[in-house]
């Protein structure tokens, strides 16, 4: 008789670990982003990176606290005059936009949807890379129209 109950056991552990191995797969699996290690001016960031275009949309809309050694870096297909909207971000945030060379070529500094007229902002130079900080770094950091950022990005999609 306890044999018999040990073979309904196995049936269950094995249906429990087939959820935890789904839900890894197919929920945190895909929101797991790669990190790079950012320079940017006089900084050092652990950035999130982003490639596909519904990550980039996202952004940083569900954050509620970027910490001053942590960046999104977005990674675009091509180098253009990519929009970054703030429509939904809860924190005020710094946007810096790279060219293809890594070099700033613009910035919106200590904005979010309360204190800004526009939710959208279009750089005036085309860009492949666009970093989102907390507010208030660009400042701190030194970061300029002259700065090179230097970062890693490997096997990235959109890269």
């Amino acid at each position: 008789m306890p044999y018999r109950k040990e073979i309904g056991i196995v049936p269950i552990i094995s249906g429990i670990l087939i959820i935890i191995l789904g839900a890894f797969f197919f929920v945190i699996l895909p929101n797991m982003s790669p990190t790079t290690n950012l320079r940017l001016g006089d900084g050092v960031f652990k950035a999130r990176i982003v490639s596909k275009e519904s990550d980039r949309i996202n952004g940083l809309k569900n954050v509620t606290n970027l910490g001053p050694d942590q960046a999104l870096l977005m990674v675009f297909p091509s180098q253009d005059k990519w929009i970054v909207s703030i429509k939904d971000i809860k924190i005020p945030i710094d946007i810096v936009w790279l060219n293809s060379d890594k070099k700033v070529v613009y910035i919106v500094q200590n904005t979010s949807p309360n204190n800004s007229i526009s939710n959208e902002f279009i750089p005036k130079f085309s860009a492949k890379y666009v970093i989102e900080l907390p507010a208030g770094t660009v400042k701190s950091k030194s970061i300029g129209t002259v700065t090179t950022a230097v970062f890693q990005i490997n096997n990235i999609q959109g890269q």
